[in-house]
């Protein structure tokens, strides 16, 4: 879509709109003057009492304009940062009603854009809102369905009651595993397959030797952990020795306190065995993930799974019998191969199973995946919502909640990833991560700190890949040493 700006320069904000409302296209900024088609002409003007955008969106030789109005006033408020919110604001809101008015639909998150939804609602709680006051917000500032506000304030509802448990010196502590057994044909993530694991005995050498500075820098400094997870990648990649030697060491250089919640993802179950589950068990594990991500033998062949549906059931068992924790099943609406009637059929199996949580994600097709750059049928986005809609009122009718949720680009249908629990089952670490209420120490390759407080979100990211990590570590090291340092 063409892009054409008069008295502003908002091409973050825009384009991110742009994306909800028209995931196909990407922005251009062409030289010429507008007045052809599919583009947007969207100007903000200041005058004394009302500022003023409008947005002239153009496509298949429809004209189709809206205006949006904020006080001048308000724009000369004394922090800049303000001001900007302000001017997004309404600039996004006269090009959103443009374009509904041109699709005819409104998508289910309205004219949010963000990864996390939940946020909203819960800080207005947390500032004072009422449940309804917070409710309305997404209502009629955001313009979100009914059955996403809905979600929104079952999150929200988690995140506050957590917020408010959580105490000053407690964070929480992600260690990643860069490594599965194969690349799924649909994964983004920093993870290394095959003969790259190679890497597995030096990679888990320099993480110790992290894990050790990190746990020194955070006694000194008077932290504890809250939460721990072992994520990837897929933990289970490493043998039963390994997994032992590194949750020892977890547990030896930090302080963590009685009933400490601890994940670790076995994700895949051909990486699952009972020496390993009782590496984690024995080490403190309290949760784990066992990741059908579909039951259907077609589509795990289509993306690239070398499992069955079988294995999962046989390693779910297995984690039953060994009473390793709380189990964790992930499952994807949107893959390919799949259909409307197949998800539910896995659905029901999973739920049939009975874990404590699942966790049902949208397919998001981003620039790593293999899947982006090869020619296959997907779901349509129609399609993906009708497993989504189903999903929500069977899970619910199973007695789970929804407790944490975010979203990313380049979902099918924009829709979301949505985690449910049996009451008193939620994960802390996920609303810590994803809500950002506390500090969440990353340790290994792909980790990125996040420190929360003071209303800031201080960052600070380690080498992206195995290789790199490992090359690095005496930088990552003295990062780590200093790191709760004033």
């Amino acid at each position: 879509m063409k892009l054409f700006f008069s008295g502003h320069d908002e091409k973050y904000a825009v384009e991110q709109t742009m994306l909800t409302l028209f995931p196909a296209e990407r922005p251009l900024y062409p030289e010429e003057a507008p007045g052809g088609d599919n583009e947007l002409e969207l100007s903000f003007t200041r005058s004394g009492t009302w500022s003023t955008a409008t947005a002239k969106l153009r496509r298949e030789g429809k004209t189709f304009t809206r205006q949006c109005r904020v006080k001048t006033e308000e724009l000369n408020h004394e922090d800049p940062v303000v001001v900007t919110r302000l001017t997004r604001r309404t600039l996004q809101r006269a090009f959103y009603l443009a374009a509904i008015d041109c699709l005819g639909t409104e998508p289910p998150w309205g004219m949010l854009s963000g990864v996390r939804p939940v946020k909203l609602p819960t800080k207005a709680m947390l500032d004072g809102a009422t449940p309804r006051q917070a409710e309305a917000e997404l209502r009629d500032r955001y313009r979100v369905s009914p059955d996403r506000r809905r979600l929104a304030m079952d999150c929200a509802q988690a995140s506050y009651s957590l917020k408010k448990s959580l105490q000053e010196n407690e964070i929480s502590l992600y260690v990643g595993i860069p490594f599965c057994p194969t690349r799924c044909a649909y994964c983004s993530f920093i993870s290394s397959s095959g003969s790259a694991n190679k890497l597995i005995p030096a990679y888990l050498e320099c993480l110790l030797q992290e894990i050790d500075a990190a746990g020194e820098a955070a006694l000194a400094a008077g932290k504890t952990i809250r939460s721990v997870y072992i994520g990837g990648g897929t933990p289970t990649t490493l043998e039963a020795p390994q997994l032992r030697r590194l949750l020892e060491r977890i547990n030896t250089a930090f302080r963590l306190q009685p009933g400490t919640e601890f994940t670790v993802e076995a994700g895949r179950p051909d990486t699952i065995t009972r020496e390993k589950l009782e590496a984690i068990r024995e080490g403190g594990g309290t949760r784990i993930s066992v990741n059908p991500q579909t039951m259907s033998d077609l589509v795990l062949e289509t993306i690239g799974r070398s499992h069955r549906a079988g294995d999962i059931r046989q390693a779910y068992d297995l984690a039953k019998e060994t009473q390793v924790g709380e189990i964790n099943m992930d499952l994807i609406a949107g893959l390919p191969a799949d259909t409307v009637e197949g998800f539910q059929d896995t659905l029901n199996q999973v739920i049939a199973m009975d874990p404590e949580n699942i966790t049902v994600h949208t397919l998001a097709l981003k620039k790593g995946a293999r899947l982006r750059q090869e020619e296959v049928v997907l779901p349509t986005g129609e399609e993906v919502a009708q497993m989504l809609d189903y999903a929500w009122d069977r899970l619910r009718e199973a007695g789970y909640l929804p407790y944490y949720l975010y979203r990313q680009k380049f979902t099918s249908g924009s829709f979301e990833n949505v985690g449910w629990c049996k009451p008193g089952t939620l994960n802390v670490y996920n609303i810590c991560m994803m809500e950002e209420l506390h500090t969440v120490l990353s340790l290994g390759a792909g980790g990125v700190t996040k420190t929360i407080g003071g209303g800031t979100v201080r960052r600070m990211a380690n080498p992206k890949y195995p290789q790199e990590y490992i090359r690095d570590i005496d930088r990552v090291l003295q990062d780590k040493k200093t790191f709760f340092l004033p």
